[in-house]
């Protein structure tokens, strides 16, 4: 498969992380603040679908994905692979959380977990890009963003707690 065609490939698995991201957001902030909300199909879209879609791009994908990002050094990242065994854990425990019925405080942790995760994400992109790398800039605003609105359902589902 051509440089080209895996990094359209991994294009497309992240348009559609985005998508499942989206619809869990908004599912998310639909029941998050009513008298008893159900965060379920929300932490199973933005959470594990998103997860899974995020290991997926990330450790099967790696060399597209990281052409897509403009990190391609032309060999297999290990640590890349890493990320997405990282994307995998809480992708897997967001659907077996919820295929189980775990629960409220569950969904919500899983929130938290990504929405954690992705402000760390923002930090370095931040960081990255002040330091002479402005091409993340454009990236800072739509994970930070993504960050805070994961961590806001995960604070309201937990604070909706008995």
């Amino acid at each position: 498969m051509s440089s080209m065609s895996q990094q359209k490939d991994a294009g497309i698995t992240m348009a559609l992380t985005y998508a499942v991201g989206a619809l869990g957001i908004g599912i998310g902030f639909s029941t998050a603040f009513s008298s008893s909300p159900d965060l379920r199909w929300a932490c199973l879209f933005a959470v594990g679908l998103a997860g899974l879609l995020s290991f997926v791009r990330h450790a099967l994908m790696h060399r597209g994905d990281a052409a897509r990002m403009g990190w391609d050094s032309g060999t297999t990242n290990p640590f890349q692979i890493e990320v997405g065994l990282a994307n995998l854990a809480w992708g897997l425990l967001a659907v077996i959380a919820v295929a189980l019925s775990w629960g409220l405080g569950v969904y919500a942790a899983c929130f938290l977990v990504f929405g954690f995760y992705m402000a760390g994400v923002t930090a370095f992109k931040a960081i990255r890009s002040s330091a002479g790398h402005p091409e993340e800039w454009r990236t800072v605003l739509p994970a930070g963003a993504f960050a805070a609105m994961l961590i806001v359902i995960g604070a309201a589902g937990m604070s909706a707690l008995p």
